[in-house]
């Protein structure tokens, strides 16, 4: 179908691995992705498929009926196009020009020290193979491929009324095979910005640099009740309660690159005495020591270094260093509240995604998410008494909807019977903690009937994401079997 750039194309379903391997080769990180959209505009044209583009970038592809199957309900097939840009500290990799280099690790696909894309583009490479196949049955079938999901879902917001037909979607953005979604958490960005003041560097202070990494980050809903460490919280943690026989100030504070992402890497410069540089040293090895028996079972590759370093930056005052340790100590992160009425399920969760430094501000960037809109709000509630406690500005943004769970939909009970007769036992109905584009999409379609699912995926929105081979494959064969069992129109 098209010239291979890595061995799995040679897997099977290759249809579908054809086109992910196609998908991995044009660079498409969020905000980056028209020359993806582009070229799938450009192929749907080839195939003499129906294809447009929405003001927000969307893009939507028809394809009619196959012989016998015209008179099923209508089915939408969706997708994101863009994919989360992360990479190890020791990977050199552009993700606005350079492809991903997926390769088989044993039963999974993954990427060379960086994100794989499989979310969403396993999904996104299914609706595609469908498009493409002549062997697979269907009703009228249209398929919507959104823009900038991971940085904003951008365009599920700006889906118009109007543009679609189908009385069904089936969202491909789930992470475990076997597993059927039917409602997922709402979420909102908060910005919290502390003002602070500098002071003049002294003759005798030197500047040094301590890093933490090594982490393993992950989603930040998915990965959220894993027990996985936070860089964020853990440098914090580690100035405040550390260093307390230690005069020093913060000159920079820097990490995490993206909200929903948790932090696998921190950085903060000090200023201190020359005559303290060697005590600073030891007091982070011996947190290094401590937290790594704290996290053993979890964070195998945590590690803290040093170095002195130059910085055109001045010191931050004392008070402005003890209120921005301060506020990082008291913020909240992790698992805020599991749900009472899905078991094993997070509520509430909060992520302290992303800290950067300028010259007269630090910038603290979390995301909430929900399953109900008062526990989203209990922890906004949180977050602005810190902020008024700190004298810092907090701007809440973003706010997308959950989706409500409707247990006794028609595709559910579909999917339910058509899953325990390929595979002789049912599939897990379940709930997810994540944002997935199905709430947006009620919005100007209220009447839609939705499932998401998808293969197996692990680790998501880090370097470690993997997607395991044998899924792929049982997630395809879900998919054809379900288009085929899609009911007649009413």
């Amino acid at each position: 179908m098209f010239k291979p750039h890595s061995e799995i194309s040679n897997l099977e379903p290759k249809i579908v691995w054809q086109f992910f391997d196609q998908i991995c080769s044009i660079p498409h990180p969020s905000k980056h992705e028209e020359a993806l959209a582009q070229f799938i505009v450009e192929w749907a044209n080839a195939q003499n498929l129906a294809v447009r583009r929405d003001k927000t970038g969307n893009v939507f592809i028809k394809k009619p009926a196959t012989l016998g199957m015209e008179n099923r309900k209508p089915v939408v097939l969706q997708a994101h196009i863009d994919m989360v840009p992360q990479k190890n500290d020791d990977t050199d990799h552009n993700f606005v020009t350079d492809p991903i280099k997926p390769f088989i690790d044993g039963e999974w696909v993954t990427a060379d020290g960086t994100t794989l894309g499989a979310d969403n583009g396993i999904g996104m490479a299914s609706c595609l193979a469908v498009l493409a196949a002549d062997d697979v049955a269907h009703g009228p079938l249209e398929v919507i491929l959104t823009v900038d999901e991971e940085a904003g879902m951008t365009g599920a917001f700006g889906l118009e009324a109007g543009w679609l037909e189908g009385e069904i979607l089936l969202n491909t953005d789930s992470e475990q095979e076997g597993e059927i979604y039917m409602g997922c958490a709402g979420g909102i960005d908060a910005s919290m910005n502390l003002n602070i003041e500098r002071q003049a560097k002294h003759d005798n202070q030197v500047y040094l640099e301590i890093s933490l990494k090594g982490l393993k980050g992950g989603h930040s809903g998915v990965d959220i009740h894993t027990g996985r460490a936070n860089a964020n919280k853990l440098l914090a943690r580690a100035l405040k309660h550390h260093l307390t026989d230690i005069e020093f100030q913060v000159v920079e504070f820097k990490g995490g690159s993206l909200r929903n992402a948790i932090p696998r890497e921190a950085y903060v410069t000090l200023a201190l005495k020359d005559e303290d540089v060697n005590k600073v040293v030891t007091a982070i090895q011996d947190v290094e020591t401590l937290m790594q028996q704290e996290l053993a079972a979890i964070e195998t590759g945590l590690s803290f270094l040093t170095k002195q370093v130059e910085s055109s930056l001045s010191p931050l005052t004392t008070q402005s260093t003890a209120k921005l340790l301060s506020i990082l100590n008291a913020c909240p992160n992790g698992v805020v509240r599991m749900s009472d009425d899905i078991k094993g399920v997070v509520e509430t969760s909060l992520n302290l995604g992303v800290i950067s430094t300028s010259q007269d501000t630090i910038e603290i960037l979390c995301l909430i998410r929900s399953l109900i809109d008062s526990g989203r709000k209990d922890v906004e509630g949180t977050l602005t008494s810190l902020a008024e406690l700190a004298g810092a500005q907090i701007e809440f943004s973003g706010a997308y909807p959950g989706w409500k769970p409707e247990p006794d939909s028609e595709l559910i009970h579909i999917f339910r019977d058509m899953y325990e007769g390929i595979y002789g036992n049912k599939p897990d109905i379940m709930v997810i903690h994540a944002g997935l584009e199905c709430g947006l999409f009620k919005e100007p379609y209220p009447d839609m009937d939705m499932i998401s699912f998808g293969p197996t995926i692990k680790f998501p929105h880090s370097p470690d994401e993997k997607v395991n081979i044998e899924s792929v494959g049982l997630y395809w064969q879900q998919m054809k079997a379900l288009l085929t069992n899609i009911p007649v129109k009413s």
